[in-house]
């Protein structure tokens, strides 16, 4: 009975993340009329789907594909560079004492607190003085800020790292830069991962930021292009409704994160244990 009451709010739970990603699936694979003269989970008379990914590379000079490596462009450096200083500096807060640490480590949690959107136009106004508005330095130069991420690996090198590791390196000659790379980053993986797929995620489904501080087409992310294609057929102008493309663009856009969590899950099973042996 016990096991019953907890099963079926999972699978209520898994039902309602599942649903629209069938819905997504279903909808890419019909032409821009049949999304609206068939069921929505269920297939339409025709299947488009390999039709539709074709034109999704193709439309507008194929300008979705420009989009694509600009969104892997500030994923990858965004969210590389995020989980780096994420690393390093929750390391050094969590084992080395130093002044103004307490101090510092309750900024990043204020840092927290505050919504990246109060943050978006201040970031535009300070980004125009730079003069780095509309070109991808507004985009990664954000993304490398994860207070979260920093919290995350502060407290997870505390206990994954222990002091007496560190100190018997230290009693063997080893210097602080040799034990993080050879010992602690080690005992870190798992908490690497997890900061690398949470920033990846935050990065690549951007929207909010890119919006504000890039004007220019071609510096786009997926989340930004898309919406434009979204928004076509409202425009005053008439554009051409291409919801089928949209679609389809979109479930394009989620392979990658589905793939990297496939890839990197495995780093978690594995130093899962790494962190708890002392």
């Amino acid at each position: 009975m016990k096991r019953a009451v907890l099963t079926v709010p999972m699978l209520a739970m898994l039902l309602y993340c599942l649903l629209p990603l069938v819905w997504l699936f279903f909808s890419a694979t019909k032409t821009n009329a049949g999304l609206f003269d068939s069921f929505g989970l269920w297939f339409a008379d025709d299947f488009a789907l390999v039709d539709n990914v074709r034109q999704v590379f193709t439309y507008q000079d194929g300008v979705y594909g420009r989009w694509f490596l600009n969104t892997v462009l500030y994923a990858v450096a965004g969210a590389g560079g995020a989980t780096v200083i994420a690393a390093l500096g929750g390391y050094a807060l969590a084992k080395y004492d130093f002044p103004g640490s307490r101090v510092l480590f309750a900024v990043v949690l204020g840092a927290i607190t505050v919504p990246t959107t109060a943050l978006a136009v201040p970031t535009f106004l300070l980004f125009t003085r730079l003069g780095l508005v509309n070109t991808p330095w507004a985009v990664l130069i954000p993304a490398l800020a994860s207070p979260f991420g920093l919290y995350l690996m502060r407290v997870y090198a505390a206990d994954a790292v222990p002091t007496s590791m560190m100190e018997a390196a230290r009693l063997d000659g080893a210097g602080e830069l040799r034990i993080f790379l050879s010992i602690s980053l080690r005992l870190l993986r798992p908490g690497l991962v997890t900061v690398l797929l949470f920033t990846l995620v935050a990065t690549w489904n951007n929207y909010f930021l890119p919006l504000i501080v890039l004007s220019d087409p071609a510096w786009y992310p997926l989340t930004v292009g898309l919406n434009q294609w979204n928004s076509q057929a409202g425009s005053a102008a008439g554009g051409q409704a291409v919801y089928n493309l949209v679609l389809t663009g979109s479930l394009v856009a989620i392979v990658p994160l589905v793939v990297s969590f496939l890839l990197l899950q495995r780093y978690w099973q594995s130093g899962l244990s790494a962190g708890a042996v002392k």
